[in-house]
């Protein structure tokens, strides 16, 4: 299987370096090659991972069985249809495509063609999250905030498409359910495009997400806290350093440990959480502080999408996750544009 890049900047370049890794230990695997509009830059790392540097982008789908798009959003689509049109099998960063009906196209493309398309969203694959999948329940209320400092580098989209859609896509793969309503703010303060939202995600089985993105922040932070019920939990995720901690009251033969909590340690967390002996019933406080398993999550996605090519296994971020994710966070944007237009209006009464 014969994997070239397109885009070879800071993420790009994360890219060829692991797939030269994964190539050396899989033989059946080979980095064929970068691609980028900046030469130059194509040819520094086409040297320093020991790799061909195509000339065009026609080049590279002549020499390869898949591709790596880590190119801005906007250009996404058009690189994107080129190469299903010419059979590629295709990993494209998220977001999948800057609009729904762009996405449309490849989604049809993907199926015209027979070919397999995995989106980027590395958030999934994530240690800290891998590690309390299996304990965390039926999540019905999600606290989501992802902050981090201005970059010139993704002024092309919203803060939305940018940060806020690792969350969306999150939160849809652990709430099974409809979305019933979405309510959002946001505002642009450097650029022409959303800098700062924040956005309530009511679904029809009854949960919430509340999702916050910030590209003005002095600090860069990921977290995610959970709080479900099958059984009652709460889970503290910190994305970042892969950190996690899960509280769930069981029945005492089904705590993960024997003894879930040494007896004055048990009596200093409840405490902590104030008269929840009163509500335990029973229920024994299993903690549980997991160590994370020592994976690169990029790699992981890599290795996974080229076993669903090669193996036929099931694709780890679909074409249609991908989808979803930028169907939400349109709504969203259209919420807050919406809000955006009656703020300007009531600040100018002589507007029609």
């Amino acid at each position: 299987m014969r994997i070239g890049i397109i885009g070879v900047g800071k993420l790009g370049e994360f890219h060829t370096k692991l797939l030269a890794e994964i190539a050396n230990e899989q033989p059946a695997v080979e980095c064929a090659g970068v691609f980028d509009l900046n030469t130059a830059r194509a040819e520094e790392m086409a040297a320093k991972y020991a790799v061909p540097c195509f000339a065009s982008l026609a080049d590279l789908a002549e020499g390869c069985d898949a591709a790596v798009i880590a190119t801005t959003t906007s250009s996404h689509h058009a690189i994107a249809k080129e190469l299903l049109l010419k059979g590629l099998h295709l990993f494209i960063e998220k977001p999948i495509t800057a609009t729904l009906e762009e996405a449309d196209e490849l989604i049809r493309l993907e199926k015209e063609q027979n070919v397999r398309i995995q989106v980027g969203h590395i958030e999934r694959f994530n240690p800290a999250l891998r590690a309390v999948e299996s304990y965390i329940g039926q999540p019905m209320y999600i606290q989501a905030e992802r902050l981090s400092g201005f970059s010139r580098r993704v002024t092309d989209v919203s803060v939305v498409l940018d940060l806020m859609i690792h969350d969306i896509d999150l939160v849809l793969s652990l709430i099974k359910s409809e979305i019933r309503t979405i309510a959002a703010s946001g505002v642009r303060v450097f650029s022409n495009e959303l800098d700062m939202a924040t956005a309530r995600i009511d679904f029809m089985n009854g949960a919430t997400a509340n999702v916050t993105a910030s590209r003005l922040s002095r600090c860069r932070q990921r977290k995610l806290r959970f709080f479900g019920t099958d059984p009652k939990s709460y889970a503290s995720l910190d994305l970042t350093t892969g950190k996690s901690e899960v509280f769930r009251l069981v029945k005492p033969e089904e705590a993960t440990t024997k003894n879930p909590l040494k007896k004055l340690a048990a009596k200093k967390i409840l405490e902590q959480f104030g008269e929840i002996q009163e509500a335990m019933e029973g229920h024994v406080l299993d903690y549980i502080h997991p160590d994370p398993p020592k994976v690169n999550a990029l790699k992981d996605e890599l290795e996974h999408f080229i076993a669903a090519v090669t193996a036929d296994t099931p694709i780890a971020v679909s074409s249609a996750d991908g989808r979803q994710a930028i169907m939400v966070a349109d709504r969203i944007t259209r919420e807050i544009a919406a809000n955006i237009d009656l703020v300007e209006k009531s600040s100018n009464p002589g507007t029609l």
